[in-house]
Order: C-alpha cells, then sequence, then structure tokens
C-alpha cells in the first residue's frame, strides 16, 4: 500500500450518448474503501459528436483511429473545463473509461477511443485509462468492469443494477463476485425517442402513452443473449444487427415502440434477480430517472428496489472507473476473472505519465 488516501477524477462515457460524466472524488481507506464525491458534473455532446459517436461501428481501423485523435483532444478540453470551473489543484490521477468504439470479445477484440498517450500530456496529469484491453487478451469479456467497485464501496446491497445504455447487474455468489449485461436499455430508448426531437423519454412519459405489440415482445424475448449463461456482455453491434432491425421490421409508431421495450427491459431484469429470496437492489443509471420503467421493474420483481441521491444515480460509473484507477496505481486487482471470464483476476488498465 502506497497510500491511504487519493483525490482522483473519474470520467465515464457510455452508449447512451448523454454526454461526459465526470467526477472528483476523495477516496480514503482505513478497514474498507470509503469515498466522497466532491464536485460532478456531466457535459453533453454536441450534435456533431452524437452523430459520429452513434456511427462508430460502421467505422474502419483507419477512421477509428483519426477519431480517436479527435476525440482524445475533444475529452482533454472538456476535462480542463471541469478542472478550471472547480479550481482543482490536489489532483493524483485521471482515470478514463473513453468511449467504446467497437466491443468484439469474441473475436479478442475491443477499442475505446480517448485513451491516448497525448491525454497526460494535454492535461499535465497521471492519466490512468484503457481498462477493457488486458482483460479481452486474458480471454475475458472486458466487461462489466463496475463490479469491483459495486464489491468495495457498495458491499451494503445484494445486488447493484445499473440502467445505461445497457442494464447491467453485479452481486456475490459464495464469495464470488458475478456480473453481466442483462438486455439494452437507453441504448434503443434514445434511439427511438430522438427520431421524434427528444434526447431520452422523460419519465418515461412517451412510453407510457403507448400500447405493447405482443408480437414483438415475444421475439425480443426470444432473442438468443438471453438464454446465454454469465460471463457475458452486450455492445452496439450487437443492438444494430439483433435488435434494431427486428424492430423497425414492425413499422410502429415511436410510443408504442418505447412501450414494447421498456415491457421487455422489466422482463428481463426482473427474470434475473428473481432467482433469488427477497433482497435489496441498488438502482442506478439514466434508466433510474425512467419513472414508468422503475414501477413496471417494482411491478415485477419481488425485491426492495432502492433509488440512492442523485449523485451516486447519475454518477456511479464514473466513480468506479475513478475507484478502478486507484486500484491500479496500488497495483490492486480491479478486474474480477468471475465476472469477465479472463484466465485470471488482474489489475487493468494503462498509466500513462505526463
Amino acid at each position: 500500500m502506497i497510500k491511504s488516501r487519493y483525490k482522483v477524477i473519474g470520467v465515464m462515457s457510455g452508449t447512451s450518448l448523454d454526454g461526459v460524466d465526470i467526477v472528483y472524488v476523495d477516496f480514503s481507506l482505513k478497514s474498507e474503501w470509503g469515498f466522497e464525491i466532491l464536485y460532478a458534473e456531466t457535459f453533453a455532446y454536441n450534435s456533431d459528436w452524437i452523430i459520429i459517436l452513434k456511427d462508430l461501428v460502421s467505422c474502419s481501423i483507419q477512421e477509428l483511429k483519426e477519431i480517436d485523435k479527435s476525440y482524445t483532444l475533444y475529452l482533454s478540453k472538456v476535462i480542463q473545463d471541469f478542472i478550471d470551473k472547480y479550481n482543482i489543484v490536489e489532483i493524483d490521477a485521471i482515470c478514463t473509461h473513453g468511449h467504446t468504439a467497437m466491443h468484439q470479445p469474441e473475436n479478442g477484440f475491443t477499442y475505446q477511443i480517448g485513451n491516448l498517450p497525448v491525454l497526460a500530456k494535454l492535461l499535465k496529469q497521471k492519466v490512468v485509462c484503457d481498462f477493457r484491453v488486458q482483460d479481452v487478451a486474458l480471454g475475458g469479456q472486458g466487461a462489466p468492469l463496475v463490479p469491483i467497485g459495486d464489491r468495495l464501496l457498495f458491499s451494503d446491497y445484494q445486488y447493484c443494477l445499473n440502467l445505461g445504455g445497457f442494464a447491467n447487474i453485479s452481486y456475490e455468489i459464495d464469495n464470488e463476485r458475478i456480473a453481466y449485461d442483462i438486455c439494452p436499455v437507453n441504448v434503443v430508448l434514445n434511439h427511438y425517442v430522438r427520431t421524434i426531437g427528444f434526447d431520452f423519454d422523460d419519465g418515461g412519459s412517451v412510453a407510457a402513452a403507448g400500447v405493447i405489440n405482443k408480437s414483438l415482445l415475444e421475439k425480443l424475448n426470444a432473442l438468443r443473449f438471453y438464454c446465454e449463461e454469465p460471463p457475458k456482455s452486450l455492445g452496439l453491434e450487437w443492438v444494430k444487427k439483433e435488435v434494431l432491425p427486428l424492430i423497425d421490421s414492425y413499422h410502429l409508431e415511436v410510443k408504442d415502440v418505447l412501450r414494447t421495450f421498456v415491457e421487455h427491459i422489466a422482463i428481463q431484469i426482473s427474470s434475473e434477480i428473481n432467482k433469488t429470496e427477497i433482497s435489496t437492489v441498488l438502482v442506478t443509471g439514466g434508466g433510474a430517472y425512467n419513472k414508468f420503467l422503475i414501477n413496471l421493474l417494482k411491478k415485477y420483481a419481488i425485491h426492495n428496489i432502492i433509488t440512492p441521491s442523485e449523485q451516486i444515480v447519475e454518477f456511479k460509473e464514473a466513480l468506479i472507473f475513478a475507484f478502478l484507477g486507484v486500484l491500479k496505481i496500488e497495483n490492486q486487482v480491479n478486474c474480477l476473472k468471475s465476472v469477465t471470464g479472463a484466465t485470471k483476476n488482474h489489475s487493468s488498465g494503462e498509466i500513462y505519465l505526463p
């Protein structure tokens, strides 16, 4: 152990394209890890970046490398704006996930843009980043990475459920952490609601006005991914190949698409968590604000569904990527083989110096 206290910046950009989440966190270690989020903010993407990021899976590797350079520069400016706005002086490291461009663990490949070494030089700070590549090289899914933070920072809850671009869940079985992606959430909902002029379905009001298409719902629930055993993870490629064409083939109104898909989400999540006796479920991510979805989940689930403070709801992933960076600096395990399917537990990520 080098230090028992770290002040770090955590940076996260998810597939729902809400923006770049940034937190400044004070971590301390006594008998266990504790944290205090000092500052937190989301920097929304402009329309140009949304268009670029939505289409990354269609790009060639060479095109991605060029976008990577631009995105790294953009990310450095956003992070520097955050530092300047809050007059942050004490920074042990900047720990960033970047943004997933391609995720194909079955082919031994994953690529997150915004993780170039130049980021450290642009910010004049130590940077810890690129957390997924090593795990994929070790035969893992490279995802999800948040469960080590669930274990060490949120152990009061049996289940940690995140409703972001995808729904993913994390819990303990026989002293092993198990985690996996369940189904798409905002990556699909936002895709359709944007076609009628909204960035997201506020409170689920558009979905609530729709009607379930039972045929589509049955086909969604029958997708092969849901029969697979963990470890398993989802990417935008799968959504574009398996989900969007299926939905589009029905030519439904957007409100009916959303109503059907929200039902699908609630069914898939409840089917996973209802395998155990009644317990507590911590719900975070942008989907936690979708009241219609949460009410459906409470209807189907037997558990106590808990939504924490707004700060934790919105910034839990950025917080945990900050924590992954601390563990990497300490050369502590931050990636669990029981979660990803890698050949061993390991300390993942790259450390770049200015």
